[in-house]
């Protein structure tokens, strides 16, 4: 039986957007499966993209990576986000790939590799114009001296060494071309002083997709793999969206003119209607700013909002026939729009915000299915 609230991920669709990420790159695929799979669920992502040829996997946090090597995800795993706090040791013993930002960071992880008497594989992280995470120009010497001195020392192994696009999605920007040089001329400095990294990647999503010649030994592909474009302007790039989010409407009933519907009354009938009440609400992800601009689809049809979004629940307007909707009946919230049910962009346009944030927000009693 379906949950009252359900986000149907078509596995199939990841494994298609894994390969249209290939074709278009050219060279293979890093899968970033951060804060839950963009929310459709890391490890079932995980599994389906290294079934479609993903090369390795991404995440925020150690505690990302050790929760896909739970859930038995052997696959070579990167983390780049850290914090004073963060305890290298179960990433070390994991064989999860560290990549560092700073010679703070790679002290820590190394001195927890000599505690656990291993060697450590690590990253490196360059920051070439996000200004963000990755090592500042000004710091970059000292960290590659670092991570040579601890590569001849056999304290760690240097796989990756990686950038971050600042415009990513503006494919022509020239700041692109200078953060691919600013990588390159930093993996030229490692080769020199014989701490070659054995994997390159600058691309994200945006780039892998539009830029083939800045792809290096990987690309990273987050919100594509989920079938989100990443520069819209461009178009889909024949990427299939994989998260279909849907809820049961609780209860249909006749309202008369002149009453209000929900808290506030924000709006009010015009004339004697019937209504639907769906069970989803913004502890679920609805964004509670799309009150009475939300659209939903049911039986194909599709029906406003109306009233505030609430906690738990939103209505919406059936008009005086009913539309023959019933309890029990499903709303499609978002999907792919092939039927012409709303989207998750349609949703972020509406919120004045980004695809990225709708789909990684579904939260709360939302239960994940897995279709393929």
């Amino acid at each position: 039986m379906a949950a009252a609230v359900e986000a149907v991920v078509d596995l199939g669709a990841v494994a298609h957007n894994v390969a249209v990420v290939r074709q278009r790159s050219g060279v293979g695929v890093l899968a970033v499966v951060k804060a839950d799979g963009y929310g459709h669920g890391a490890s079932q992502v995980a599994r389906a993209a290294l079934r479609a040829g993903a090369a390795e996997l991404g995440v925020a946090t150690v505690e990302e990576a050790l929760a896909l090597r739970r859930d038995g995800v052997d696959a070579p795993v990167i983390a780049w986000l850290h914090t004073p706090t963060t305890d290298f040791r179960g990433a070390i013993a994991a064989g999860v790939e560290v990549v560092v930002s700073s010679v703070r960071q790679l002290s820590e992880v190394v001195a927890a590799a000599d505690r656990l008497g291993v060697t450590a594989t690590v990253g490196v992280k360059v920051d070439t114009g996000l200004g963000r995470s990755g090592a500042a120009p000004a710091d970059w010497p000292l960290l590659r001296d670092a991570l040579a001195k601890y590569g001849a020392s056999q304290a760690i192994v240097l796989r990756t060494a990686m950038t971050h696009l600042a415009h990513g999605d503006e494919p022509q920007h020239p700041l692109n071309d200078r953060q691919a040089a600013g990588l390159d001329a930093c993996v030229t400095d490692l080769r020199r002083v014989g701490a070659a990294p054995q994997v390159v990647h600058i691309s994200n999503s945006a780039a892998a997709l539009t830029r083939p010649e800045l792809s290096r030994d990987l690309v990273r592909s987050g919100i594509a793999i989920y079938g989100r474009t990443p520069v819209p302007a461009v178009g889909d790039f024949g990427l299939i969206p994989a998260m279909t989010l849907t809820a049961e409407i609780a209860l249909v009933k006749r309202i008369a003119a002149g009453q209000g519907v929900s808290y506030n009354h924000t709006w009010t009938a015009q004339r004697d209607t019937t209504v639907a009440v769906v069970a989803c609400g913004y502890a679920d992800g609805v964004p509670r700013v799309l009150s009475n601009a939300l659209t939903v689809a049911i039986g194909g049809r599709r029906f406003r909002n109306v009233g505030r979004i609430c906690m738990d629940q939103f209505v919406v307007d059936l008009g005086p026939d009913g539309a023959g909707v019933t309890e029990g009946d499903r709303a499609v919230l978002f999907g792919t729009g092939a039927a012409g049910e709303p989207t998750a962009a349609d949703w972020a346009r509406g919120a004045g915000t980004i695809d990225y944030e709708i789909v990684s927000g579904i939260r709360g009693r939302t239960a994940r299915r897995y279709v393929s």
